[in-house]
């Protein structure tokens, strides 16, 4: 055994280091769990045609996303230009090509901060992979898997680390963490805080749900979905079971992807603790708004309604969730909730199919996460989260804490640029890929369903004939009758 002889204080500063990893990785861990439950939501709200279909989609998500983030994603989202800072993208250490320059014991505090670097890259590829996922249920029973490919690469590869570099960066333009050459705070926007989105309501939810609403008007609606007068027909999912069950799972991973972007365990519980209690309150307001908003409506209440409520709370949440009161959580969860709501009945108006409503949740719900954090923030939480001193902690503070209204115009200009950014990117490529016939699959193919058109064929189903009920596998029954599955609409 080899005994390294260090002092004290050494080991006390490795020792929170340790910590610091340990943490991140936690949060890592938590929030990639978060794939399977995207996975069972959307796999219980398809038809049973297409379940093949939508889970490749979430496992290419991980898989192609992780190598992508991997080659050049981080090093856009994070890298640093050295002399030559750029407020728009990164640059620097593609394919991890630096990473034999990280020593276990270097002591630069930062993002870019050595003893961090591997747990830092594994919990930011975890918020990558979020973002790209969001799409998947958007364009879910339509969208050819190729043209999903195209979009994962652009998705985790440019358009969602620009708008991290612009966020959280050491460079970005919007970044409460910008430096200048001599390592002191530059934020460019004087006596603000800098953009406050603390776990990404902004940067991961408005980045990916502007990507779905691109996507699924782009896309058109599904075969069936609106009357020959315009009017919505329902298509309903194979199993609330297991949609209920990744919801569950997604609020789980929640507690990964906010309490843990403290980035750090020393000195950060109680941030953390505050970020896991308005996470909590604030699903728990966005279902019970959302829940008794379709009561009103429809005289009865519904399970898939209170599963988006919970997800639009959460959304809301995530920017502001270390800067609220426990109360303003609330708040922001039922105005979130009640976003959400009028956001999936303009779709609907507007003839547009979004299976999940994963632009009405994460794109509007996004949207007010960033704007809620203008009117709720409180000086005492700025203080303890951003570390601000107490005069830029008043002048930052939201409008109804006696703010100057400095803060809000960032957070409205941040909602403007993430929009016009992810929005215009993501449109223009949908639009190429339709104009040259890779977007959608043929009407016959959607009609037969996706899993055996795309992929050799669907999951198990059932067989009636007079020999009694039988299990088959793929294109063709064993006997030759007429296979239907017992989980989805005939």
């Amino acid at each position: 055994m080899v005994t390294v002889h260090r002092n004290e204080e050494g080991r006390q500063g490795q020792l929170s280091t340790d910590l610091d990893i340990l943490w991140l990785l936690f949060g890592a861990y938590l929030v990639f769990f978060m794939q399977c439950g995207f996975a069972l939501l959307e796999a219980g709200s398809v038809r049973a045609k297409n379940t093949k279909n939508i889970l490749l989609k979430n496992v290419l998500d991980t898989s192609l996303g992780s190598l992508v983030w991997w080659a050049w994603g981080f090093p856009f989202a994070y890298g640093e230009n050295g002399d030559h800072p750029n407020e728009f993208i990164g640059g620097t250490n593609l394919f991890m090509s630096n990473s034999n320059d990280v020593s276990p014991r270097d002591d630069e505090v930062g993002f870019n901060n050595a003893n961090r670097y591997f747990a830092f890259w594994l919990f930011t590829w975890a918020f990558a992979t979020t973002a790209t996922t969001i799409v998947s249920g958007a364009v879910a029973e339509r969208c050819q898997f190729r043209a999903y490919v195209i979009y994962t690469i652009v998705l985790t590869g440019f358009v969602y680390p620009i708008v991290v570099h612009w966020a959280w960066s050491t460079e970005g333009w919007l970044s409460p963490f910008r430096v200048n050459g001599d390592g002191e705070k530059d934020i460019v926007f004087s006596d603000t805080v800098g953009l406050i989105d603390f776990a990404g309501s902004g940067v991961v939810h408005m980045t990916g749900g502007a990507a779905a609403l691109m996507a699924a008007t782009v896309l058109g609606a599904r075969y069936g979905r609106f009357s020959a007068e315009g009017k919505p027909i329902g298509l309903p999912g194979q199993s609330v079971a297991l949609a209920t069950l990744g919801v569950f799972i997604l609020w789980f991973g929640w507690y990964g992807f906010n309490p843990v972007s403290t980035a750090a365990f020393y000195e950060s519980m109680y941030v953390a603790s505050k970020c896991a209690v308005t996470t909590t309150l604030a699903a728990s307001a966005g279902c019970s708004t959302v829940l008794t908003i379709h009561i009103l409506m429809n005289g009865t209440p519904d399970v898939l309604p209170a599963l988006n409520g919970i997800l639009a709370g959460l959304v809301s949440i995530t920017a502001g969730c270390s800067v609220v009161e426990p109360y303003g959580a609330v708040l922001i969860g039922m105005i979130g909730g009640a976003v959400y709501k009028a956001a999936s009945a303009a779709l609907l108006r507007l003839r547009i199919d979004d299976p999940l409503d994963a632009g009405p949740v994460h794109f509007f719900g996004g949207v007010w996460g960033v704007l809620s954090v203008g009117f709720f923030a409180t000086p005492a939480n700025l203080r303890n989260a951003y570390g601000v001193d107490v005069p830029m902690s008043e002048d930052s503070a939201g409008l109804f804490y006696g703010g100057n209204g400095k803060q809000l115009g960032v957070q409205i200009l941040a909602v403007v640029a993430i929009a016009a950014w992810s929005c215009s990117i993501s449109l223009m490529m949908f639009l190429v890929l339709k104009h040259y016939g890779v977007l959608r699959v043929p009407q016959d193919e959607e009609i037969t369903g996706l899993d055996v058109s795309q992929h050799s064929g669907g999951p198990r189903f059932q067989v009636n004939d007079q020999d009694g009920v039988k299990m088959v596998l793929g294109r063709r029954s064993l006997t030759g009758t007429h296979v239907s599955s017992p989980l989805s609409p005939s």
